[in-house]
């Protein structure tokens, strides 16, 4: 941690970069160590937290990411890092009391709504699907008895914009907790505490890690005692972290102000050109003018992201065709990695009937632009 500053007062780019850091002492290494153990020596009756006593409970390597974490989402309580984005899910989804009422986007993560589905059948609870981006809709669905309203903006993989403040506001009235998955946003873009939230989730896999070689996930409050049975979960139900995939993630996130600068700016751009390519239908992404959600993230967000929702002509067919011309972007699930990745969404018998056939879900990288855009314009072109 740098000496005489308050990392509060820094850049986000900075506190990624400087927080979890070990304290300067002449010798001391840069990096935070990598601590191989599931045990640590204890003798007669344990004392309370952060005393180490079994490395399910907690363990000195998750401090620096979970700090780290917490400072760039503005979090007053420390980070949670979990075994998978899933797993801190379900510990969110766990504060829903049995019985409980839950509103959730139509277009999300689709692990979310077999989660769901799951819950659902077990503890009774009731799911709502809405459509996130109608405010006035989603608002009519928070009536008292909603136990939870549950948020993903963008949402996967229609990159619609919530009203995060509004719907807020709602919950709060009839004493719901709200729940944003800012995975796509980043805390560099999206700061939902600030807005007030009161769980911010994270698929870590993605952007905060950001090269496709770990699998974690990330909770984030303000409040103590949600914390503390988000903790609890994570405890009891072993969702938890390899010191080595936690090592992996702290290391990501140095990176991660260059890694989302540069994709968002090659995001930004691709979406401008493809807007006028004659082999598209539709383009989603916030960052353009004419795109519903613009306005909305250009008052509650930094940047606009840098996923890309892409309907070329001909179709499923079409789409199909596409994927299968490129020679740079790679075909696959999951996004955020430096490496740009398309895949045509329902091609997954999970994903939602309403996201249409033919769209693409590209994950734009950091690689040269104009690079990028060649391989996409050829493939556009060359059906």
């Amino acid at each position: 941690m740098p000496q005489n500053h308050d990392l509060d007062q820094l850049s986000p780019a900075t506190v990624a970069v400087s927080a979890g850091r070990p304290t300067r002492v002449q010798g001391a290494p840069v990096n935070p160590p990598v601590v191989f153990s599931s045990t640590y020596v204890s003798q007669g009756v344990p004392g309370a937290p952060p005393e180490l006593l079994y490395a399910r409970g907690g363990t000195e390597t998750w401090v620096p990411f979970e700090d780290t974490l917490a400072r760039l989402e503005g979090a007053t309580q420390p980070g949670l890092v979990y075994g998978s984005g899933l797993a801190a899910i379900a510990a969110a989804l766990s504060l829903i009391p049995h019985g409980g009422r839950v509103v959730v986007p139509r277009h999300a993560y689709q692990a979310l709504h077999g989660y769901l589905a799951d819950l659902s059948e077990r503890s009774r609870v009731e799911v709502v699907i809405v459509d996130i981006a109608e405010t006035d809709q989603v608002v009519a669905a928070i009536t008292p008895g909603t136990s939870m309203v549950w948020i993903e903006s963008p949402t996967n993989p229609m990159l619609e914009v919530a009203d995060v403040p509004a719907l807020v506001a709602a919950a709060r009235q009839v004493g719901a907790l709200t729940v944003v998955d800012n995975t796509f946003a980043t805390p560099l873009v999206q700061r939902p505490l600030a807005l007030g939230v009161d769980v911010v989730v994270h698929s870590v896999t993605k952007y905060l890690a950001g090269h496709s070689d770990v699998v974690l996930g990330a909770a984030l409050t303000d409040d103590a005692e949600l914390y503390d049975r988000l903790l609890t979960y994570r405890t009891l139900h072993g969702a938890i972290a390899g010191p080595a995939e936690v090592f992996l993630a702290l290391r990501g996130v140095r990176t991660l102000a260059l890694r989302m600068e540069r994709a968002q700016s090659n995001a930004l751009e691709l979406a401008r050109r493809l807007s006028a390519h004659p082999e598209v239908v539709e383009v989603r992404h916030p960052g353009l003018p004419d795109d519903p959600g613009h306005a909305r993230a250009t008052a509650q967000m930094t940047g606009y992201g840098a996923v890309i929702g892409l309907r070329p002509t001909g179709g499923a067919d079409g789409a199909d065709a596409v994927v299968a011309a490129l020679g740079l972007w790679v075909p696959a699930t999951s996004l955020g990695g430096v490496e740009s990745t398309i895949e045509r969404r329902r091609r997954l018998p999970s994903e939602s009937v309403t996201v249409p056939e033919d769209l693409l879900r590209l994950s734009v990288g950091i690689e040269d632009v104009e690079d990028l855009w060649r391989d996409l314009d050829q493939a556009l072109s060359g059906r």
